[in-house]
């Protein structure tokens, strides 16, 4: 089991540098930052952009790899989206981790005046956005004319450090998310379900997304374990940083579900993933520990 941390980008650098420096520090395998225009009620308050907060991150630290959680079509273009990860790949040496999303709704669409896709149009965008910014970030030129996005041979040299590209990790829950997450995922993320207040509810159904992501797999032609599988602990009910209790009990569930990784949050001081770095300092003890579940 590997163990992340997302990194909420509402600090200034002054103090988000020791964060991103003590997740390393801690053991964490991997460390995110949310990748939006604004986020739920935290739109009025501080916000930093993912990409030059995962720049500055890659510059402090050596050894974690870093992701954005998760980048989407909301205001994300494949073209100029492949230079930025590029650069951020070559930056970190390689560390980039690419969380994927189809978009929802919300200030990240709303806030630059595009009306609103449904669902289906939500997904319909995310499939060619994932096809163009794969072929971009894989060939030195790239002509594209489709439905949602048009490329004029965009280069993309001198490519990512990883090869053929840094790790896709998609973002899925529903079937046609999950179809393309098997598709073309280099790693699977799950929020689980939504808007479920009991712990035991959630778990379970946790389970069942899991089995449908098995069946898209074998549907695409994938062995079930053939790439990563990362599960969001804190859309859960219980935030998993309430404890060192909590935390390891959310770990053991995630494991046994056949999850090789697992993502947490930083704690805040208030309203999102309110809790008390200490609790982190303490789990940041047992996580040798808890790789071995």
């Amino acid at each position: 089991m590997r163990i992340g941390i997302v990194i909420l980008p509402d600090q200034r650098w002054s103090v988000a540098a020791s964060r991103w420096q003590r997740a390393e520090e801690f053991g964490f395998d991997h460390a995110w930052t949310y990748d939006h225009l604004g986020w739920r009620d935290l739109v009025d308050g501080p916000w930093f952009d993912a990409v030059p907060t995962l720049t500055a991150a890659a510059g402090v630290t050596s050894r974690i790899r870093l992701g954005t959680y998760v980048a989407s079509p909301n205001f994300r273009h494949p073209v100029h989206f492949a230079r930025e990860i590029t650069a951020l790949d070559d930056i970190s040496g390689g560390r980039l981790l690419l969380g994927l999303g189809a978009g929802g709704i919300g200030f990240d669409s709303a806030v630059l005046g595009e009306p609103e896709l449904t669902p289906g149009k939500r997904v319909d965008r995310f499939t060619e956005f994932l096809d163009l910014l794969g072929t971009i970030l894989t060939n030195p030129a790239t002509t594209h004319r489709g439905t949602f996005y048009t490329a004029i041979d965009a280069r993309s040299i001198p490519g990512p450090v990883q090869q053929p590209r840094p790790p896709f990790v998609v973002a899925a829950n529903g079937p046609r998310a999950l179809r393309l997450a098997a598709r073309h995922g280099d790693g699977w993320v799950t929020t689980g379900p939504q808007a479920v207040d009991d712990l035991d509810s959630w778990w379970r159904q946790v389970a069942e997304i899991a089995g449908r992501f098995s069946e898209a797999m074998a549907a695409a032609g994938r062995a079930p374990d053939a790439i990563p599988r990362y599960l969001n602990l804190d859309s859960a009910p219980l935030y998993s940083m309430t404890s060192v209790d909590a935390f390891t009990d959310a770990i053991g569930r995630a494991a046994g579900l056949g999850f090789t990784d697992a993502i947490t949050h930083w704690p805040r001081a208030s309203s999102w993933y309110a809790g008390d770095e200490k609790v982190l300092e303490s789990v940041a003890e047992v996580l040798p520990t808890l790789r071995g579940n």
